[in-house]
């Protein structure tokens, strides 16, 4: 049975089809995983049965012949993403008990072809977060460990913190995760796994619970490349429920997917290069472009000029969307209602939102009331949506000269839990190269490249042209053949 929670998507659904194993098996291989990994944290909500339901139904269609793409494999679900019959929570208190009695666009998607779900992934407390320690639930703890002796906790990343422990610890082998400023990529880069942020719109935000509207974005997190292609192929496509939505057809990225760059040109963004950056990030860029020029492509640097103020601007946007989205949360229509005794509406108000909402979320909302008040809103709001096209122009001009863009996820490898909470600002340095392609709307992925001298993983991100992903697909797979990243996290949960 364990042999079966290493194999990747890919191999699951082609052992399931050839009869090599049966659904049943595998779900009860995974859930046994989960069940014995308390320690992490990675799961709110524990549904063997739902994995068991859709496994049986696979091994049915199997013997008839009516097999779905993703028949046999069970995966996580962020519990950001709305589920019939199961709690939703975002990780907060404010929706601790919430069952909706409908199904998320993407979840449903991912039901109607096979997969079924070992449970709801615990993240950041309405996505808001880099380290998955804002969660009401309880930090997500990383399986990595430092290799300097000591048994510091480390962050599994945020706010798809739950989804990346999950499959580095190999609790299930693909796990849905939401993007606004990085949230898929970051903790990607910091266990050692895959995970892309298709273009805006490309996936259905509709039963997602909203953070920031313009930004937020669905995408597969996965062990490898082929396994976030097979996954994004089954999450995207139009939905008329949801007004962002791209009316384009998916593509069949999987059976397209080359790590052949012959003709392709890869930009590298001078600004990217930070002063006092850690070495070990620098050298692991450097192989990278080697890997690529490797693969065939042609490197040529490149200028986004912009970056230096896209985190400023992202914190400026992201907040005052929330400070919007999260206004619904008020103790009259769902969700928790804090009531004191004799006290008022305005009472209701301010009480069910103090003990609802984290010190993050709260902190977040009250910059984004602040930007979206009357004296401020043009000097903050608007300025920055100004930046946010400025460096939206940055990319257009920079894909005149190249296919894609060759960049680091993250400026660090992963940290201990605790070290950065007290400082928000160094928390929020986190997606300083993750954030411009979200502003951006643009395609990234990040690929794990090469370890650190303290054995934790490192990733490079891909960023492509809209709409593109196939290119940033290929990109990641040829880095991902020629790093040979097989390193995974010794079990001590």
């Amino acid at each position: 049975m364990t042999e079966l929670t290493n194999l990747t998507v890919a191999q699951i659904r082609d052992g399931h089809r050839a009869g090599d194993f049966s659904a049943v098996e595998v779900a009860e291989a995974f859930s046994a995983n989960v069940a014995d990994a308390k320690a992490l944290n990675a799961f709110i909500v524990e549904t063997p049965e739902h994995a068991l339901s859709a496994a049986k139904a696979a091994d049915a269609d199997r013997a008839a012949g009516t097999l779905k793409p993703l028949s046999g494999v069970p995966i996580g679900m962020k519990d950001l993403f709305c589920t019939h019959g199961v709690q939703t929570t975002a990780a907060s208190h404010m929706l601790e008990g919430f069952v909706p009695r409908y199904e998320s666009t993407v979840s449903q998607k991912l039901w109607d072809a096979g997969a079924g779900m070992l449970g709801k992934l615990n993240l950041d407390q309405f996505a808001m977060g880099s380290s998955n320690e804002t969660s009401y639930f309880g930090n997500v703890i990383s399986p990595w460990k430092r290799k300097d002796g000591g048994n510091a906790a480390l962050a599994p990343g945020g706010s798809s913190g739950g989804s990346s422990t999950a499959i580095a610890a190999r609790l299930c082998p693909a796990a849905t995760g939401t993007d606004t400023g990085g949230s898929i990529r970051q903790p990607a880069a910091f266990t050692g796994i895959s995970g892309i942020k298709p273009t805006y719109g490309r996936c259905s935000r509709w039963g997602i619970v909203a953070f920031a509207s313009s930004l937020d974005q669905a995408g597969p997190m996965a062990r490898d490349v082929r396994d976030c292609a097979i996954m994004l192929e089954n999450m995207a496509g139009f939905d008329p429920k949801d007004a962002t939505s791209l009316d384009m057809a998916v593509p069949n990225w999987e059976a397209a997917l080359s790590s052949d760059l012959k003709g392709k040109t890869v930009g590298i963004p001078k600004e990217y290069r930070l002063e006092g950056i850690d070495p070990d990030i620098d050298a692991m860029w450097d192989a990278g472009i080697a890997m690529l020029k490797d693969a065939g492509a042609t490197v040529v640097e490149i200028s986004l000029p912009h970056t230096k103020y896209a985190l400023p601007a992202y914190y400026i946007i992201a907040p005052a969307e929330a400070s919007s989205n999260l206004a619904r949360y008020d103790g009259v229509r769902y969700g928790l209602r804090d009531l004191p005794e004799g006290a008022g509406l305005q009472d209701m108000y301010a009480s069910t939102r103090a003990d609802g909402f984290g010190a993050e979320v709260k902190r977040r909302i009250m910059i984004g009331t602040y930007v979206l008040s009357a004296g401020f809103y043009d000097a903050y709001y608007t300025q920055a949506q100004k930046v946010r096209t400025l460096i939206a122009r940055d990319f257009e001009q920079a894909f005149t000269s190249c296919e894609v863009i060759l960049a680091p996820t993250a400026p660090s490898a992963a940290f201990g839990l605790g070290e950065k909470m007290a400082d928000p600002l160094a928390m929020y340095l986190n997606d300083v190269f993750a954030v411009p392609a979200s502003l951006a709307g643009l395609p990234a992925m990040s690929v794990p490249a090469a370890l650190n001298r303290e054995g934790l993983p490192l990733g490079l991100q891909i960023i492509g042209k809209a709409f593109d992903e196939q290119g940033v697909l290929d990109a990641g797979l040829a880095i991902e053949e020629r790093a040979g990243f097989t390193a995974r996290a010794e079990k001590w949960w």
